[in-house]
């Protein structure tokens, strides 16, 4: 059985950046790699999160945390 998170993830860094950039150096894809990695995991939206972004997921589990 597949892991249906692992594919949208695959699906979406296959889409929207291995897809979209001609590298021409293993430095310029790290680059272009972590930029990508660091937008996806701190600032976009995540359907499974609620439509919130990862970061402000993690504030508020923290401040449940707190308030239990």
């Amino acid at each position: 059985m597949q892991n249906g998170f692992v594919e949208s993830f695959n699906g979406s860094f296959r889409d929207e950046c291995l897809n979209e950039t001609l590298f021409s150096t293993l430095t310029q894809a790290r680059t272009a790699i972590t930029a990508w990695k660091e937008d996806y995991n701190r600032n976009r939206p995540h359907s499974s999160l609620g439509n919130i972004t990862p970061s402000e997921f993690a504030m508020k589990m923290a401040m449940e945390k707190q308030a239990a």
